[in-house]
């Protein structure tokens, strides 16, 4: 024995063979011997649901291979003997379930071979017996499953003297009956073959059933017609093979309040006078259906509870409690609201993004725009302009599919182009629904009246008032703008929350919850709202509210928690807008000019400025009353947005001066914002004696307004009066005053301003670090359209300093920046920065290209003074013909004389040197040059072109004469040198 154990150690791992006292064993874990996990596997099955137990059993079924232990022999061991018969049963017991849970899962005309032969094997088993009987049925061979009866009947009679089991007997009867096999009304499921392809909700399906799987209730809900139905019939259809008694659509859309829903579910599943499903007649529908469903595992399709959803819950959790079971999936644009429910929002169908036309066919959405329009009509096209027309339809539809397929069905009488440009009357054009549909889903307004008439006045009202609200709404704004006494001491929240419940509603946000509407339902809503004649009141208090937050907001945008306001304002962009538009619209001069006032710093910090000009220019052109606060500092917006950016207009911006420093005068101010009014009237007054109109505003309370007034003081000193003095040191306060405020705006404005002179002094890497933390700073607020400007700036820096592969990755970032915004000033200020780098890197046609772009960007009307002289200074030096660059720079001259900006004529003067330098005139080149810093005020050697022109003439003039043209240039009228060099 012990060189037997030996040998086989030797064989086997380490550690596998023990001794002890009674002698060896195998040291193996339980799931390394077959019969262990036979055992286990069974145990498994016996908890699970019929397609998972039928694939255990049949895993523990594929571990015999024969007779338990037949290559064994103890002779009279009755322990072996009892062990070999144990297992023997347990293998018989497993086929028996596996072959009980096939039969469950409609399997059963499949094994009716297999159980012939395991009636021939085991005829005295009942359980085999009616496994086969039930096959035969199953399979339409109902006389032979007779037949198997009356053989076992017979052969349990000779052998027992026994009768069959009253189990087989019921059997025997019910075929008889007709209720088993091809005569039986025991169909699995009534769900209809569907007309149309299922589109766009594979996904879900398969997440449903997962959810259907695990979970006893589950409860789709969503707007009326986000497809609910579809969704839970197609969940279902997908789930019949691992449903032994089917699935049930049990419709309650027809159920008036009070009915019976037991009844319809009777009615559904078709137990009538009997039982289809168990052994209960007679009684109350709602105990019969209890005992038909009791042990039965079947999927209940509950559709359309909400307007009967007491009734529903009560019905599902008795049955639930009593049919263990059974299962429920139900739809319902509100939950049931019981114990166990598990929620699936049924959302709108995705929506196509902005992009190709293969990106725009495959969303969701536009297939099945597409599939049901190809029912209707074969001519459709797929170009690149019908999809776009059709992603603006299901936008426009919000992707909800009834109102898609409504929209579908239109097609038949419409071009796409049509139906996509008629959708603002949806609910008269969306009408054309199935006949056969439910009266609800026949058009888009019944669907939504079916939602309406289910709210209580209470939440009418909050829905009506909701309808102001464009972007969403917050729980503040919402409960300033739909509370009314008429709630009967209900709460906006509490309404809030049925509203959502009820589908009507979406709570979007991660964190603090914002409250919308899909676009049908705010349409509707609105359409209710002007019905109820609240329109006008609900319109006015969306506008106050609005107001007030903005006025709240607006001194916090210049201190450190500008961040967090920022944030706000932008979160309620749309409403802002929504709101101010409405007031244009009907003339509310004072309310419009208040908003504006307020939110016109936000909307110059965080980069809508397009809008902000448009929006400030309409609503100071009232003539309505309004208060000469407000006039004055709507004005006051207004010249901010119309000086900003090149081709800006300068002389209508005196204009707006002019008429927001009369009624400072009138009214005194409180803005910060109008401190400035003066010195900008003073400058239009005494354009060379203006800078000390910022003395009050320096000494002044307001840090803000100081800092800015010395910032600003600086600039003009350097720019209109050509003199440094105490310009750096303005610089330095203003940003150190900005720093301690925390306005990231104010900060990069001043660092920008310090960045230039350090450019102009040549020290170019110290510069980019302080646009550098400019961009920083600029990218928080948000306003991009400066931090454009200055990667531009670094790229011409970069590149002057050779270092060519920083140059291009500026310039890239800035091109980024540029597509977010819509700003034309910026986008133009972009191009020609590109040009003049082009032409600096020796690149022609390349400039060409981006000159090209600003005049198509512009039009020839729309190059505004500053921008055309930069234009034709550009073209200047890339002509090669000279009468031609004189004719181009003679235009940039004029240009920049209108304009009447010192930086602008600065640079034109250089061109007009390099004019001079190509004809020879060298010591009208060197004049210009030192014109160019006189009017600059400065010398500038960030200007190549300058240092270039100033080289080359010091090699011809030499030192001296150099050095004593340049002093005279500097006293020399610079219009006169201009004039004199451009004339032909």
């Amino acid at each position: 024995m012990q060189a037997l154990v030996s040998r086989l150690r030797r064989a086997l791992p380490d550690g596998v063979i023990e001794a002890d006292s009674g002698g060896y064993r195998l040291a193996v874990a339980a799931d390394a011997v077959d019969v262990s996990r036979f055992e286990h596997l069974v145990g498994q099955a016996r908890a699970a649901e019929p397609a998972a137990r039928a694939d255990l059993l049949r895993s523990a079924l594929a571990l015999w291979r024969g007779t338990a232990m037949a290559d064994i022999a103890l002779q009279d061991s009755e322990v072996f003997d009892g062990a070999v018969a144990r297992l023997d049963e347990l293998h018989v017991a497993a086929l028996g379930d596996r072959v009980d849970a096939d039969i469950r899962l409609g399997r059963g005309s499949e094994l009716v071979s297999e159980l012939t032969e395991l009636v021939a094997t085991y005829p005295l088993r009942e359980g085999f017996v009616a496994a086969l009987m039930r096959a035969l049925a199953e399979a339409g061979r109902g006389t032979e499953a007779l037949t198997v009866y009356q053989r076992t009947r017979e052969r349990l009679a000779e052998e027992l003297g026994a009768d069959p089991s009253a189990e087989l007997s019921a059997l025997h009867t019910a075929l008889l009956r007709g209720e088993l096999g091809e005569r039986a009304d025991n169909r699995r499921t009534n769900l209809r073959a569907e007309l149309t392809s299922f589109v766009g909700r594979q996904d879900d399906s398969s997440a449903v059933a997962r959810l259907a799987i695990k979970h006893r209730l589950v409860t789709l809900t969503g707007a009326g017609g986000s497809g609910k139905t579809r969704l839970a019939t197609e969940t279902a259809r997908t789930m019949l093979a691992e449903l032994p008694d089917g699935a049930w659509l049990v419709e309650l859309a027809s159920v008036q309040a009070g009915g019976d829903l037991a009844q319809a579910a009777l009615t559904a599943i078709g137990l009538r006078d009997q039982a289809l499903l168990g052994g209960a007649r007679g009684g109350e529908p709602m105990d019969r259906l209890i005992a038909a469903v009791r042990e039965r595992a079947i999927l209940l399709i509950l559709d359309n509870c909400e307007h009967v959803i007491e009734a529903a819950a009560a019905f599902a959790d008795r049955l639930l409690g009593e049919c263990r079971r059974l299962r429920i999936l139900a739809t319902s644009r509100e939950p049931l609201g019981i114990t166990g429910e598990v929620l699936w929002q049924v959302e709108p169908l995705a929506l196509p993004a902005q992009g190709d036309p293969a990106e725009i066919g495959s969303s969701p959405a536009v297939r099945l725009l597409r599939d049901r329009a190809d029912l209707v009509r074969k001519d459709i096209g797929s170009d690149a302009h019908t999809l776009s027309a059709m992603a603006r339809i299901c936008r426009a539809l919000d992707g909800v599919p009834l109102a898609i397929e409504l929209a579908a069905a239109r097609l038949r009488t419409m071009s796409i182009d049509q139906l996509a440009h008629r959708l603002d009357d949806r609910f008269r054009l969306l009408t054309g629904g199935s006949r056969t549909a439910l009266p609800r889903h026949r058009t888009l307004r019944a669907v939504v009246d079916w939602s309406w008439d289910l709210l209580s006045e209470a939440e009418r009202g909050v829905l009506r008032r909701l309808s102001v609200f464009s972007g969403g709404a917050s729980l503040e704004a919402a409960e300033r703008v739909c509370g009314d006494e008429a709630f009967a001491g209900e709460q906006v929240l509490d309404l809030l929350t049925t509203l959502i419940e009820k589908s009507l509603l979406l709570a979007a946000g991660e964190g603090t919850p914002r409250y919308r509407m899909l676009e049908t339902i705010r349409e509707y809503a609105a359409h209710r709202l002007d019905e109820a004649g609240e329109t006008e009141a609900a319109r006015r208090a969306h506008l106050a509210y609005f107001t007030e937050l903005a006025e709240t907001a607006d001194p916090h945008l210049r201190r450190a928690e500008q961040l967090e306001w920022l944030s706000t304002l932008e979160a309620e962009h749309d409403n802002i807008s929504t709101a101010l538009r409405g007031a244009i619209a009907d003339g509310w001069a004072q309310e419009a000019m208040r908003l504006v006032a307020t939110v016109g710093w936000y909307w110059y910090l965080s980069g809508h400025r397009t809008e902000g000009t448009e929006l400030s220019i309409a609503a100071a052109s009232l003539h309505g009353e309004a208060s000469d606060e407000v006039r004055a500092m709507t004005y006051t917006i207004v010249t901010i947005f119309v000086t900003s950016g090149p081709g800006s207009d300068q002389y209508r911006a005196q204009e707006w001066i002019h008429e927001a420093h009369r009624f400072i005068q009138r009214s005194g101010y409180r803005n910060p914002l109008l401190g400035f009014v003066a010195p900008l009237e003073r400058m239009l007054q005494e354009p060379t004696e203006f800078l000390s109109a910022f003395e009050p505003l320096i000494v002044g309370d307001d840090p803000w307004v100081r800092a800015q007034a010395r910032l600003t003081r600086g600039r003009l000193r350097l720019t209109h009066g050509a003199d440094e003095t105490d310009v750096d040191v303005d610089a330095e306060i203003a940003l150190a005053e900005f720093r301690t405020l925390g306005d990231r705006w104010g900060i990069s404005l001043a660092l920008t301003f310090v960045a230039d002179r350090l450019a102009m002094r040549g020290e170019f890497a110290r510069a980019c670090e302080h646009y550098e933390e400019a961009v920083v700073a600029l990218t928080e607020v948000g306003a991009t359209e400066d931090a454009v400007v200055l990667r531009a700036r670094q790229a011409h820096l970069y590149w002057l300093l050779g270092d060519e592969r920083s140059s291009t990755s500026a310039m890239a970032e800035a091109q980024w920046y540029a597509g977010e915004i819509a700003w034309p000033g910026t986008l133009v200020e972009l191009e020609l920065a590109k040009a003049q780098l082009a032409r600096w890197r020796g690149e022609p046609d390349m400039a060409h290209q981006h000159l090209a772009t600003v005049r198509a960007m512009l039009g020839d009307e729309g190059v505004g003074d500053s921008v055309r002289a930069k234009v034709m200074d550009l073209y200047g030096y890339l002509t090669e013909d000279l009468d031609q660059a004189r004719a181009h720079r003679s235009e940039a001259f004029r240009a920049a004389m209108e304009h009447a900006y010192p930086l602008a004529i600065a640079e034109v003067l250089i061109g007009i040197a390099d004019l001079a330098l190509r004809q020879g005139r060298f010591e009208q080149a060197v004049e210009l040059l030192a014109a160019s810093d006189a009017v600059r005020g400065t010398p500038d050697l960030s200007q190549p072109d300058a240092s270039r022109i100033a080289a080359d003439t010091r090699n011809h003039l030499g030192d001296t004469v150099f050095s004593e043209v340049t002093s005279a240039g500097r006293r020399r009228d610079w219009r006169e040198l201009a004039e004199t060099m451009l004339a032909p």
